[in-house]
């Protein structure tokens, strides 16, 4: 009772003499203190959250919003420990939490007209510092940091209580690695990964106390700056000389340390995926950044989820495969400029759990620079009349993945899967025939003004890319050769529909709205002739995971960026994990992909192919492969998509910036880059059959 009453009054006092007579010093009286609240809230301090590649070891990307990362005392250097003791509390181990004879010379000083000092022991710092982490509104996050007597005998009250529950090393390790230190670092280990580029273990005496130093006043005691370099040196001089006198180093030592020069530059970590290890990690670490922001597991709105992303300590271990993504990357290289204004992009998905391997553009993920900016004027005319630039050679908009203002774009006749797998589970087989000649006259009713109309009619008339290919074909043939008067009328016998069904269980995400509202309308879809031939938008990895699904043997799994997942004490999160469900049957999967291999050069083993639209897939890849080419009306487009039992690629070519173009899209650019990516990644991976279906 009485040293609470004693440390209210002269704490008041001693911060707060002008206030000292006026009432508040009475209401920190013996009954007030001892009502005060005493149980601190032991908020955590925000920490990095760390996201490596598939090997769990290749760090891509680090993101926070206070660069921090808590290490135990036992991993923190005795100098360091030594060092903050000498520069703020040389009576630490000796009080309990407030220091009354440091109290009471304060309170001398401070009336005699000295310097101002607090008498703020570590113990109450920590609690400061504890309290406004653990803020749930502005304001208490003021009161627990304002200069007022209230709050400095709060501060006491809990220090007490927390000397008493934590003991002296859990409360200096808590401080540690709670503390500012400047330049965008948090705690100790942030302070020697920036300022000296180690861990906290190896911190010599010098560096120890010039870190001490910074914490009182992280900008006033800046060696980086002109300004705070003189002021740091003699405060860590400072602090060096009272090591010395509280006998924790020798005069010696002492002497040594304050002739090192200090270093006057920052190793200050870049935060988020436009500061990725590797540049073209970018557009990995966006997907992941956006399918984080998506997840309810992490916060009931997308603001709650950002900050748990930036202040949680999660060690996420994502899905990249660093074997696939730099074959892909060096593909695309091989290929095509990253300044072309047309985009190489790809997108890798492992069948059976869905989880995105690579993701790889002839882009930088980067914002390009408004003062001395790189990127050309955009090729869309509408744009570039005002002055708007294109999103080469660097751009942050998802353009692999879809989202925002990217919807997709068209990939030509890759959709021409989606109608097969309706037709075999409609109970057609992969024999069906069919005889036409290069055109077909629909029964889908168009604008009769449409070059894709029969002449003088309203009726969708297709013709095929050769006026060679015509005759009779099933689905292996007219797989293989793409052939659209297969197709169209084959899409007409089993309902337009019941296909645009299919995209939706097969993971095709309709982000245009006008695609969106055609295919949750019935009546709409039965009209929609041209989408067996690709015509509505999609992204590569929307055609990747689709194909993936039949590798699957029909159960589609929802696109994932996660491995794994471990909150900062070490819990596994479930969020992320393969989530696959049955969309088809696996024979309709196996007899689709049977059909597929026809494309790629591959060898049907129940049918005969009779022909391919890219041969030298197969026989780059060496392993059994299936997919299939795509070309959209006027070459706006030209895509490939082919896969393993381990890995599905899909490639698209576009203009991201207007599809409206009149570029020729050309197949030996996207095509090779897409086979010779998937060959670089299935080296020495043993051989694996597709499972066979049934006759």
């Amino acid at each position: 009772m009485i040293c609470g009453l004693l440390a209210g009054v002269v704490v008041a006092a001693a911060s707060f003499p002008a206030v000292a007579m006026s009432g508040l010093a009475a209401k920190a009286g013996a009954k007030g203190f001892a009502e005060l609240p005493s149980e601190l809230a032991q908020q955590s301090a925000p920490q990095v959250t760390r996201i490596f590649a598939s090997d769990g070891k290749t760090q891509i990307a680090v993101m926070y919003d206070e660069f921090r990362s808590d290490v135990p005392l036992k991993d923190i250097s005795k100098n360091m420990q030594n060092a903050i003791i000498a520069a703020e509390d040389h009576q630490y181990f000796q009080h309990n939490g407030v220091d009354l004879k440091g109290v009471a010379r304060a309170f001398v000083n401070n009336r005699k007209g000295g310097a101002q000092q607090g008498a703020s022991t570590l113990t109450m710092q920590y609690v400061r510092m504890s309290l406004a982490y653990s803020a749930k509104t502005p304001q208490q996050a003021i009161d627990a940091t304002k200069d007022s007597a209230e709050r400095k005998i709060s501060e006491m009250k809990y220090a007490l209580q927390v000397d008493k529950e934590l003991g002296k090393e859990k409360i200096l390790e808590r401080y540690l690695n709670m503390a500012p230190f400047g330049n965008g670092a948090y705690g100790i280990y942030a302070g020697s990964q920036v300022y000296f580029k180690k861990k906290p273990k190896d911190l010599t005496v010098a560096e120890a106390a010039l870190l001490a130093g910074m914490v009182k006043a992280p900008t006033s005691f800046d060696p980086t700056t002109s300004e705070g370099y003189p002021q740091a040196v003699a405060r860590r001089d400072y602090i060096i000389n009272n090591m010395q006198s509280l006998k924790m180093v020798t005069p010696a030592e002492a002497t040594k340390a304050k002739a090192v020069k200090l270093g006057r530059t920052t190793n200050r970590p870049g935060n988020g995926c436009v500061s990725v290890a590797k540049n073209n990690w970018g557009f990995f670490c966006d997907y992941f950044y956006r399918w984080w922001l998506s997840q309810e597991a992490f916060g009931a709105s997308t603001y709650d989820r950002e900050r748990q992303l930036k202040s949680g300590g999660y060690r996420v271990v994502t899905s990249l495969d660093i074997k696939a993504q730099s074959a892909a990357r060096e593909r695309i290289t091989d290929r095509i400029s990253d300044k072309n204004r047309n985009a190489l992009l790809l997108a890798g998905v492992e069948p059976g759990t869905g989880r995105v391997r690579t993701l790889a553009a002839n882009r930088k993920f980067k914002l390009d620079n408004p003062a001395d900016p790189e990127n050309k004027i955009s090729s869309n005319p509408d744009l570039a009349a005002r002055g708007i630039r294109g999103t080469y050679p660097n751009t942050t908009n998802p353009i692999i993945t879809g989202g925002g203002d990217i919807v997709g774009y068209q990939s030509g006749s890759t959709f021409k899967m989606l109608t097969m797998v309706a037709a075999l589970e409609n109970g057609f087989g992969l024999d069906h025939s069919i005889t036409q000649g290069n055109r077909y006259k629909s029964g889908y009713i168009i604008d009769p003004s449409s070059d894709a109309a029969c002449k003088g009619t309203h009726f969708y008339c297709p013709e095929n890319a050769s006026k060679s290919l015509k005759g009779t074909f099933n689905m292996w043939s007219g797989f293989a050769r793409s052939v659209n008067t297969y197709f169209v009328p084959l899409q007409e016998q089993v309902g337009a529909e019941k296909v645009v069904d299919v995209a939706k269980r097969f993971g095709i995400q309709f982000r245009a709205k006008d695609d969106a509202d055609r295919a949750n309308n019935p009546e709409a879809a039965h009209q929609w002739g041209a989408f067996t031939l690709g015509v509505s938008a999609s992204t590569p990895l929307d055609v990747a995971n689709a194909y993936a699904t039949l590798a699957g043997d029909g159960m589609y799994c929802k696109p994932t960026p996660i491995q794994r997942i471990t909150s900062a004490d070490g819990t596994r999160i479930d969020a992320g994990q393969p989530n696959c469900k049955r969309v088809t049957s696996k024979e309709v999967a196996r007899k689709a992909l049977d059909a597929a291999r026809c494309p790629v050069g591959d060898r049907a083993q129940l049918g005969n192919c009779g022909g391919s639209t890219e041969p030298a897939a197969h026989a780059t890849v060496g392993h059994p492969v299936f997919g299939k080419t795509g070309t959209t009306d006027s070459f706006r487009t030209a895509s490939l998509v082919v896969g393993t039992t381990s890995l599905v690629i899909a490639g698209y070519l576009v203009n991201p910036d207007w599809a409206g173009h009149n570029d020729f899209m050309d197949h030996n650019i996207v095509n090779p880059a897409v086979y010779r990516a998937l060959a670089d990644f299935m080296e020495d991976k043993p051989e694996e059959q597709f499972k066979t279906p049934d006759q």
